[in-house]
């Protein structure tokens, strides 16, 4: 009898490990798949999540490429458009110097054909003198140079050099009364201001 229940209790016991043993197995083989889910999702999510950075960083620097060139390319422009100004501006007043360097020049012209002649010798001079100084003048204007009209026009600081004043009654305020020396302007740039008396 105590054999036979032994016998048993031994039948039982190797029928409840079986079925424990069973039962443990999946339930150990579910969580390594869990895990190695898991390890899997995360090493996706790692990949994405570096892919992710370097697509943030590498538009970051498209952009500060993409910025560069557009500064590189406006201040080639800028440039470019500075250069070509400075090149209109050289040609547009080439002859500047040699004129600044006549004007000396032109103003003992117009200063020695104020004499007034009394012998036909002297009258002779004068005529060839004249001619000169017109020639002159006439090769100015070709190149763009102007006289500056002064008298009983309104006194402009930009265009006239006010060196005296005068309270006259037969022009108004503020008005040119005489030159005292010829002013000029190669095209639209002054020269040399006209030099003036002004009324007050």
């Amino acid at each position: 009898m105590t054999e036979e229940k032994n016998s048993l209790h031994e039948e039982l016991q190797t029928a409840i490990d079986e079925n424990s043993e069973e039962v443990v197995e999946p339930v150990f083989a579910e969580e390594e798949v869990v895990e190695s889910g898991q390890e899997e999702a995360t090493a996706e999510s790692n990949e994405l999540k570096s892919a992710q950075e370097r697509i943030v960083e590498l538009e970051a620097k498209l952009e500060e490429t993409e910025n560069r060139y557009l500064r590189l390319n406006a201040d080639f422009d800028n440039s470019r458009r500075r250069s070509r100004l400075d090149l209109e501006a050289t040609q547009k007043y080439r002859a500047q110097s040699l004129i600044t360097d006549l004007l000396p020049a032109l103003d003992n012209f117009e200063r020695a054909l104020q004499i007034e002649a009394d012998n036909e010798q002297t009258k002779s001079l004068l005529q060839g003198m004249e001619m000169t100084y017109r020639s002159l003048q006439e090769a100015l204007k070709r190149e763009g140079v102007e006289i500056i009209e002064a008298k009983g026009k309104p006194f402009d600081p930009n265009l006239h050099q006010a060196v005296m004043t005068v309270e006259d009654s037969n022009f108004e305020p503020n008005v040119v009364v005489e030159e005292f020396q010829k002013g000029y302007k190669l095209k639209d740039r002054v020269i040399r201001p006209t030099m003036v008396k002004v009324n007050q």
